[in-house]
């Protein structure tokens, strides 16, 4: 009895794409690493006095509508929460307690998407339930929107 073996080639069309990481994600990767790389080589007096100008520098390049909506977080989270360190996370402004990051902000612009968006981790202390949102999207801020922010920022860290 003999057997017949198959190729192991692919029988799809040739031109068929990677559905993986966007080259925006892997930017964003590769942002990451060059953040992690940087806070290795800085001292720990530098450490504190840099984070935050790199995150208003980072706002500083964003598109207007975005740039409107970081600065404006910005605020919040500092009047809200002033324990929280300012951050680069993957190339975007975050918040952090004890290094680890609660909250984050991510341009529409920077993933083409139709919003921004407001993130918190699971280091916020926002349970409630056996559910909650963790990710709100921003198409501009009122001052309601504003008022409920400075709210959540306030539980995430208490």
């Amino acid at each position: 009895m003999t057997s017949t073996q198959t190729s192991a080639k692919s029988t799809g069309p040739v031109d068929e794409k990677y559905d993986g990481f966007t080259d925006e994600e892997r930017g964003a990767m590769k942002e990451r690493a060059r953040e992690l790389k940087a806070s290795a080589r800085r001292s720990p007096r530098a450490a504190k006095a840099d984070p935050e100008s790199e995150v208003l520098a980072k706002i500083a390049e964003m598109e207007e509508a975005d740039r409107v909506l970081a600065e404006r977080l910005h605020e919040i989270v500092k009047a809200g929460a002033p324990a929280l360190s300012p951050k680069l996370w993957y190339g975007m402004p975050a918040y952090a307690k004890d290094g680890k990051v609660v909250c984050f902000f991510q341009s529409a612009q920077k993933f083409k998407s139709r919003y921004a968006t407001l993130g918190f981790s699971d280091q916020a202390k926002l349970d409630e339930g056996t559910m909650w949102p963790t990710t709100y999207a921003l198409a501009e801020l009122t001052a309601a929107d504003e008022a409920r922010i400075g709210e959540l920022i306030k539980k995430a860290v208490s």
